[in-house]
């Protein structure tokens, strides 16, 4: 017998790092599984994902994974995701659904409508909770409480997969935005891709010799550059066209800063700094 909160009776997470680990966690917090199964290809990830709770089943095999599933779970880097669903699809059954937890959204929209058979019970998602920690040893049952969760359905979605997608992420204490996949990747090339390009950027740029001094707006700001390089390549890949273009953005700002360095132009260096200062306050003013 279903409790009265479970939507799904058995739910598949391929992927149970940090992310999948803690959305395991957060199912079986809230009950809203019968039974959840962790799909890896490393032993000793399954081996933690059981122990700390965040699975009940562990599975090397993907059709033994996928069978009967209610609800699939891609938590894996983005082009992995991309590559995931012809391999799903021959395993899962009639009417199950698949979300992802990708960080961009138009690749893997594309290839869920061209390899899933039932590719309207796809739908999106992108939980923005923002970690450089990595790894099924540092998920918790509430990392994505009071996070902005961000769906992409599309036209073709279906409703009552869309509807329940929803309402997982609201009962482990998610916000909803709903986005296109074409507008998810503009918005996110600006807030979330470019940030870490810069930081990245930021510490190769500092001479080795210089980091003994590093102070703690160093490490606050460049935080993000400790995330993992080959995760972060794969978005870059994925969603280029929209980094290029908040980058292209950030070099004309540096370059018009520089040339009034040189110019001694304190007007313009101060209208940089005091409008960056409007848009840090405003963000600040809404967590």
């Amino acid at each position: 017998m279903m409790l009265r909160t479970q939507i799904f009776r058995r739910v598949t997470i391929i992927g149970v790092g940090l992310m999948g680990g803690s959305l395991g966690l957060a199912i079986k917090k809230h009950s809203l599984a019968q039974e959840v199964v962790g799909v890896s290809q490393q032993q000793s990830t399954l081996l933690a994902a059981v122990k700390c709770g965040a699975i009940d089943q562990a599975q090397t095999d993907m059709a033994q994974a996928l069978r009967n599933a209610e609800l699939v779970v891609l938590a894996t880097p983005v082009e992995t995701i991309a590559k995931l669903f012809p391999i799903i699809n021959p395993h899962i059954r009639r009417g199950c659904i698949v979300t992802d937890l990708g960080s961009t959204k138009e690749l893997i929209v594309e290839a869920a409508e061209k390899h899933l058979s039932n590719s309207p019970f796809f739908v999106g998602s992108h939980p923005l909770i923002g970690s450089e920690k990595r790894g099924v040893d540092n998920a918790r049952a509430e990392l994505f409480e009071n996070a902005q969760c961000i769906m992409t359905p599309t036209d073709k979605s279906n409703q009552v997969a869309k509807e329940k997608i929803k309402f997982l992420w609201t009962k482990i204490g998610a916000k909803i935005t709903f986005l296109t996949p074409k507008e998810h990747d503009e918005i996110l090339g600006f807030t979330s891709h470019l940030p870490h390009l810069l930081a990245y950027g930021m510490m190769e740029t500092i001479p080795d010799k210089y980091l003994t001094y590093a102070s703690q707006g160093l490490k606050d700001t460049t935080r993000i550059a400790a995330s993992s390089p080959q995760m972060w390549n794969e978005i870059c890949l994925a969603n280029s066209k929209n980094i290029i273009k908040a980058l292209d953005e950030s070099i004309k700002n540096f370059s018009s800063l520089r040339k009034a360095m040189i110019n001694r132009d304190q007007q313009t260096i101060i209208q940089h700094f005091t409008k960056a200062k409007e848009k840090r306050d405003g963000l600040a003013a809404n967590p």
